[in-house]
């Protein structure tokens, strides 16, 4: 529109009018042109140059009027159209502002949120989830998300449209200055898709084997007449459960058992925490032990085939953690349920044996042999490398122990061997020199650990192709996967005790010097807690050989008597423990001007176990930056499972964990609710 109010053409169409009268040129020019050659032709030529300009002049202002008329009625018809087809869209649609104020909904989008829905609202009155945080923040970015309103699913698609000068050509409506843009909003219901999904889901198979963790030890202690009796009733039991969640099952061997189960039944099999674990416990004819069972359990996306594969991975890891439990294995991760009680020894010595001459035969095949603990190691750790050096030594390797960084525990025994001049002076190496002296006739013995990122150097895991691992802690979803020799036995007092057993059947003429003897003592000593916890048959008989060997107990006894500074420690961390829950007791040590508060820790730990009525007992202490968690149990809870919440791992009755922070107080408040859903949820019974 001109300044006289007039109306014009523009664009490809102005052009298009005016074609005519750029006609009319080109044919004038023509006339004069033929003109100028035959006059007469010329004359005949300006007759119908005359017409066809008058006829151009006519259609182009007397038809103008029309046309324009015409054209306004075709658009006006068309944005009519456009609007019908908008809000009759079967897709609910709206446009917000940038607040989430509706501004305008189709009647789809009005029929979603139904009879509530008011002009000039915000979204999220109606969908909380649909507020501005999910709103897309760049111009023509889509931000999609699924919502459940009203018992139904749908797929939201956000976009952020610019809608530049919006303000100066709209006399209604004025959009605040820089924020010039709209946020449109489509919504597609996807419940019926989900439903199908989850249907396809719940067919799906889920692979399982089953194991009698103690067959043997059971069948030994129920009279002849009653074994097959016994046996009947587990299979009973197992079938039972199996036939419920409408599987299927099959006896591999006396006491294996393959199942199938639906997706959908395995899920309910989470939900009751494997109840076949506890119910199987219960049979009794005349047993004195209760049988127990493992279960692993594997579900893959891909094949069959890999569930099976995932399955026979989850029952070797619940085997190594102890039995009595069920593991289950996908593409996420891995779960652990039950394992709440300590796993009987088994008396037979036969893996012992085996394991040790598997030692035997890889420590020939190289020419060096490094051993490594776990960092910040302990006692049992340096008992058990001890061992495992002498191992290496009567076969003529050159063998070192990798340690960082030695605790005050562990000074005196370490100052013992520095001081003998029967060893030598790279007994004991770092990190850095151990990597350095890595070739490809090097074999890696790893004891008291089987988590990679807690080990003295985790480097060296991967750099040798030989590894073996010696350690009586339960495993977790971290592992040394590259093990060609793997002895875990959670039911084991200590790693010591384990390698007191290696030491008597790896060689014939082996004699351990008295201070070795007193080293590998001094690793079950405490952690036993002076042959208090976790003691067996084996544990006894361990100590036993080293006795004969030539540990001294009184001096052992001395060597690990407190300070008065790590005395007046350990009684105030006592001093402010606090109870919860009426049976858990928890303590913590800031501040402590001590070498090793972490030891301190553990022994207040242990201490607290002697109040009556506390059934677990936890000490937090702050040492380099980080929090360590000590947790002690006699019988009734299983803190391995408490700490694996929190990162940590252990035994049954003796954990530990780590925050890597120095926040004891919310660190205290953590365990406290990791504790209180763990109850709830019926992981841990108090």
């Amino acid at each position: 529109m001109n300044k006289k109010g007039t109306i014009h053409f523009k664009g490809q169409l102005k052009l298009y009018m005016q074609w005519p009268a750029i006609m009319t040129i080109l044919l004038i020019a023509m006339n004069i042109w033929i003109y100028m050659v035959d006059q007469s032709a010329g004359f005949l030529m300006s007759a119908f140059v005359i017409v066809y300009a008058i006829i151009a002049f006519i259609l182009y202002f007397y038809n103008r009027s029309l046309l324009m008329a015409e054209l306004v009625e075709f658009a006006t018809q068309y944005g009519g159209v456009q609007d019908i087809l908008l809000r009759e869209l079967s897709i609910p649609y709206a446009i917000l502002m940038d607040d989430g104020k509706i501004l305008w909904g189709n009647s789809q989008f009005a029929e979603v949120i139904g009879p509530g829905l008011r002009p000039d609202t915000y979204l999220s009155k109606y969908i909380p989830e649909l507020n501005r945080s999910v709103f897309p923040k760049e111009e023509k970015e889509t931000v999609r998300l699924e919502v459940t309103y009203m018992g139904r699913d749908y797929s939201v698609d956000l976009r952020k449209v610019p809608v530049s000068g919006f303000s100066q050509k709209e006399p209604i409506l004025e959009l605040p200055e820089g924020k010039e843009y709209f946020v449109t909003l489509y919504m597609n219901d996807i419940t019926d898709l989900n439903q199908a999904v989850a249907e396809i889901e719940d067919q799906k198979l889920v692979a399982g084997l089953i194991y009698i963790d103690n067959y043997d030890e059971v069948i030994e202690s129920v009279e002849e007449v009653r074994q097959s009796l016994l046996i009947a009733l587990i299979d009973r039991k197992i079938n039972q459960y199996v036939a419920r969640m409408d599987g299927i099952v099959k006896k591999l061997e006396k006491d294996r058992y393959f199942i199938i189960v639906k997706n959908f039944y395995f899920h309910k099999m989470e939900e009751d925490h494997f109840s076949i674990l506890d119910d199987v416990k219960e049979i009794s004819v005349g047993n004195k032990i209760p049988a127990t069972l493992s279960i692993g359990l594997g579900f893959s996306e891909d094949t069959y085939g890999q569930s099976y594969n995932y399955a026979r991975v989850a029952i070797d890891l619940a085997l190594a953690r102890g039995g009595d439990q069920a593991v289950i294995k996908d593409q996420d991760g891995i779960k652990y349920y039950g394992g709440k009680r300590e796993q009987m020894s088994k008396n037979t010595r036969v893996k012992a044996r085996v394991k040790a001459e598997a030692l035997r035969e890889f420590m020939i095949a190289k020419d060096q042999v490094l051993i490594m603990g776990h960092k910040l190691g302990d006692s049992d750790s340096f008992g058990a490398a001890i061992g495992i050096y002498k191992v290496a030594e009567s076969l003529e390797k050159k063998a070192h122990i990798v340690i960082n960084e030695i605790t005050v525990s562990l000074r005196p025994l370490y100052n013992e061997f520095m001081e003998n001049d029967h060893y030598p002076e790279d007994m004991f190496v770092s990190s850095q020199e151990a990597l350095r002296l890595v070739d490809d006739n090097t074999m890696v013995v790893v004891v008291d650990v089987n988590k990679p990122p807690i080990t003295e150097c985790e480097e060296l895991l991967g750099m040798v192709k030989t590894v073996a691992v010696l350690d009586h802690h339960r495993q977790g979803s971290k592992v040394i996967e590259n093990a060609v020799l793997s002895y875990i036995e959670p039911y084991a007092s200590s790693t010591c005790e384990m390698v007191a057993e290696v030491l008597q059947y790896i060689s014939d003429d082996i004699k351990l010097d008295p201070i070795e003897a007193n080293c590998i003592y001094a690793g079950i000593m405490i952690d036993t807690n002076n042959f208090t916890n976790r003691t067996g048959v084996r544990t006894f008989e361990a100590a036993a050989f080293l006795r004969r060997s030539g540990a001294d107990i009184t001096h052992v006894h001395k060597i690990f008597r407190d300070d008065l500074a790590a005395y007046r420690a350990k009684a105030a961390i006592i001093g402010q423990a606090e109870i919860y829950r009426e049976c858990f007791i928890i303590a913590k040590g800031a501040g402590e001007d001590i070498e090793s508060p972490t030891i301190v820790g553990a022994q207040a730990a242990n201490e607290l176990l002697n109040i009556s009525q506390v059934k677990a007992a936890f000490v937090l202490t702050e040492y380099h930056g980080k929090v360590y968690v000590s947790a002690r149990s006699i019988d009734e809870i299983n803190v391995q499972i408490i700490m694996e919440r929190i990162g940590g791992g252990g035994h049954i009755n003796t954990a530990g964990a780590q925050f890597e922070n120095t926040d004891l107080e919310g660190d205290i408040e953590t365990l406290k609710q990791v504790i209180d859903d763990m109850i709830e949820g019926g992981d841990i019974t108090v």
